[in-house]
């Protein structure tokens, strides 16, 4: 594909999530200008409220995790499950990788957790999203894939991920307090809807500047990262 085609489809990307986003607003408006009864008006305007927005690959949100500079041209959008054992070998290999292209890229993490078969994989989401309120997301994302051999075999992992919290020194009750919270769980929901809707379909998922990346070892993130800043920058 030639930087213009692929130039193109970011663009088609972009206003096809536009289009989605006003076609809810137009849906909410007809809903309350046909005068639906009162209870299914609420229930409607419950789940479209309680849906928030979702975000292509190409797209980054003001509430996405950024690691680098957002300035820089190569976006890489991460789609992952905290317990999928292949997810903490994609982790490992961008941890290695990432002093060679930091100053090229910026790294963008979404939760996708695939609880039929990670069990512990949606809880683990809301405590990283939840230490995300405390300003430690990136320490409790690292520190999750680092000890997952840990609290993927145990029966409940809660009073595990409270030690992580409590080593990573987060005020403990304000964290259970924004694990329960609406925010916090829609984050984690509508990140899972934004990758179903862009064709996320295991994981990991990973997206440089809008290109799914088949097999992310370090070489291959380093191949496209490097072929997307040369183009990009007319190098």
């Amino acid at each position: 594909m030639s930087k213009r085609e692929q130039q193109r489809k970011i663009k088609e990307q972009k206003q096809q999530a536009a289009k989605q986003r006003e076609q809810t607003k137009q849906l909410m408006l007809k809903v309350a200008t046909f005068g639906v009864a009162p209870v299914l008006l609420l229930l409607v305007l419950y789940t479209l409220f309680s849906q928030g927005p979702t975000y292509s690959p190409v797209e980054i949100a003001d509430n996405d995790h950024v690691r680098g500079r957002d300035n820089n041209p190569v976006s890489i959008v991460v789609y992952a499950d905290f317990q999928c054992p292949a997810c903490a070998t994609e982790h490992d290999n961008m941890t290695q990788v990432w002093p060679e292209i930091r100053d090229k890229a910026f790294l963008v993490f979404r939760h996708f957790p695939i609880t039929t078969s990670h069990p512990h994989s949606w809880t683990a989401s809301l405590y990283a999203e939840a230490a995300a309120r405390q300003g430690r997301f990136w320490e409790m994302h690292d520190y999750l894939f680092a000890t997952q051999s840990i609290w993927s075999a145990l029966p409940d992992a809660e009073g595990e991920f409270d030690s992580y919290a409590l080593e990573l020194n987060l005020d403990i009750d304000r964290l259970h307090t924004d694990i329960e919270s609406e925010e916090v769980i829609a984050k984690v929901r509508n990140d899972q809807r934004g990758g179903n809707a862009s064709g996320v379909r295991g994981t990991p998922a990973v997206f440089i500047n809008g290109r799914q990346i088949a097999r992310p070892t370090q070489e291959r993130i380093r191949e496209v990262v490097e072929e997307e800043y040369a183009e990009l920058s007319g190098g």
